[in-house]
Formats: structure tokens, C-alpha cells, sequence
């Protein structure tokens, strides 16, 4: 497989996912674990040293917000296939789903993977599903 989106960019947007998913809640003091923090704060950011990093989220939301309909729906589906919502043989239904969801405009799709838990994780095991990796590309090899 071919993807539409260029291998250095999705790589990318695994390494800022990473990064992104390293943040904790801000007030988190390291004596709880990030599962006892209360929901209502999960919103506020910083990485885990507790120094805000809004560029991460700014960065990350940039290099989705770049790529054409076609690739941003081609990502979401990535990541549908890498968290099992669609196995990689039901590829087709997967990509007219997240078409339907960036047709439009691209906030609904930015806004579902920046949801997503473990994005990067998730693309990179989508991506994995059609003998895609980060290796040898750029921060990732």
C-alpha cells in the first residue's frame, strides 16, 4: 500500500503524538498516579517536569491541520485499523468513514484524533497493519 500521506509526515505526527501523550495533567505532583487525577482538570497540560507545553498540542494540531481532506481521513482510518475499530481487509469502509467525518472541514477529524488515547501508538499500529514503519525516518529509527 501506497498511503496518500507522505511516510515522513505520518512519522512525524507519531513523534509528536508521543510527545503530546507524555503530558500529564498540570497538577499533578507526582505522588498520585495520572489515573487518580481528577477528570475535570484532564483539559490542563504540562509535561510530566510540570513546565506547560502548549507547543507540542500547537504543533501536532498544525501538521493535521496541513494535511488535504484525503490524508487526514486516511490517518483516522489508520488509526481505526491500529485500535481494531476496522481490521486492515475492511480498509475501504474505513476510509469512507473518516471522508465522511473530514468532508467539509477538518476540525471534526483533528478534534477525534487529538481525542484519541494513545494516538501515536494507534497509527503506528495501523500504519503497522500494511507494512508501514518509522524505521530509518528522521527522530524515529
Amino acid at each position: 500500500m501506497d498511503p496518500l500521506t507522505p511516510l515522513d509526515t505520518l512519522c512525524r505526527i507519531i513523534l509528536r503524538g508521543r510527545e503530546y501523550e507524555a503530558q500529564t495533567p498540570s497538577d499533578y505532583d507526582g505522588n498520585e498516579t495520572p489515573d487518580d487525577v481528577d477528570d475535570e482538570d484532564a483539559g490542563t497540560l504540562s509535561v510530566l517536569d510540570d513546565t506547560l507545553n502548549d507547543s507540542v498540542e500547537e504543533e501536532l494540531r498544525a501538521i493535521l491541520d496541513d494535511l488535504g481532506e484525503d490524508q487526514l481521513a486516511e490517518v483516522v482510518a489508520f488509526c481505526w485499523v491500529g485500535q481494531g475499530t476496522y481490521e486492515a481487509a475492511d480498509w475501504d469502509e474505513a476510509m469512507e468513514e473518516a471522508s465522511a467525518l473530514s468532508s467539509g472541514g477538518s476540525a471534526a477529524a483533528i478534534d477525534e484524533l487529538m481525542d484519541m488515547p494513545m494516538l501515536a501508538s494507534v497509527l503506528e499500529a495501523g500504519m503497522a497493519a500494511f507494512e508501514l514503519s518509522c524505521d530509518g525516518i528522521g527522530d524515529l529509527s
